[in-house]
């Protein structure tokens, strides 16, 4: 989870450095279709095409809409926002998948990790706080984009059993291509060839972070797993500073360690209880 998220993280920064110039659609349609190179070479490495048989068509066409909406959510987001901002606001995720483990995967969530979750809640309110900017509607772009991302991770976790991840990445990608494409009908600009090394660092980057990602839910239990997309924030921090010149204020590195301390402590109980 730590390597997904920080291969999701310069993915996102990479791709934030073309948003001014390319619409959303056009920038998932493009990094989708360089997202099929990882994905080539994973199906070549796990046995061929038979790695990419899809056996629960309704279960993977459920997650690649969760999977189309994240992506459309995050890149409008990144778009309207500075990286830190869209990192911290789509923290809400993990703690939506924690309050949806035990109903959609019967997964049994105790009270101490429950408080955990409040903590690492207030947490993200001490990195949001209530600053008029961080109110406004464009706000609310990375939090639907969490919600849809939880469910996606929830419907991950659900089908892994019966299918690869490389089936699972696969079918999801092509979704977000065909998206993408269709998008280009109603908005699209002119092609800068020099963009395309950055789109193809970014679309294998993407693809790489998601089989990390699949494969995390695959192997770990949902709600103790997913606070560890926390780990999100140092990446950004770093990338954010590196490629945009922003700088962390005290807020979002107070606001780091109830959050990550939450995260530490859920993975301790979660020893402790097997």
């Amino acid at each position: 989870m730590v390597v997904g998220m920080a291969l999701l993280t310069l993915n996102n920064a990479l791709l934030k450095t073309l948003t001014a110039d390319y619409p959303p659609g056009q920038l998932i349609a493009l990094r989708a279709a360089f997202v099929l190179i990882p994905i080539a070479l994973i199906a070549w490495r796990s046995g061929g095409l038979g790695s990419l048989r899809i056996n629960n068509y309704g279960g993977q066409s459920i997650r690649a809409g969760f999977l189309v909406a994240t992506q459309f959510l995050m890149v409008t987001s990144l778009a309207l926002l500075p990286l830190a901002d869209v990192t911290a606001l789509s923290f809400s995720g993990p703690l939506i998948i924690t309050a949806l483990a035990a109903p959609m995967l019967g997964e049994q969530v105790g009270w101490r990790r429950w408080s955990a979750v409040v903590i690492g809640f207030i947490g993200i309110l001490i990195m949001v706080r209530p600053d008029p900017d961080i109110f406004r509607i464009v706000a609310l772009l990375p939090v639907l984009a969490a919600c849809t991302g939880a469910l996606r991770d929830l419907v991950t976790r659900r089908i892994s059993t019966g299918e690869s991840s490389i089936a699972i990445l696969s079918f999801s990608t092509l979704a977000v291509l065909l998206a993408g494409v269709a998008s280009l009908a109603f908005d699209h600009a002119p092609l800068d060839y020099g963009d395309l090394p950055v789109l193809a660092m970014a679309g294998c980057l993407q693809g790489a972070a998601h089989f990390v990602l699949i494969e995390a839910f695959r192997h770990g239990e949902a709600s103790v797993i997913a606070p560890f997309k926390y780990s999100a924030l140092p990446w950004a921090a770093m990338f954010g500073f590196l490629l945009f010149g922003d700088i962390p204020d005290i807020w979002i590195i107070a606001g780091a360690v109830p959050v990550i301390c939450s995260g530490l402590y859920i993975l301790h109980r979660e020893r402790l209880r097997r």
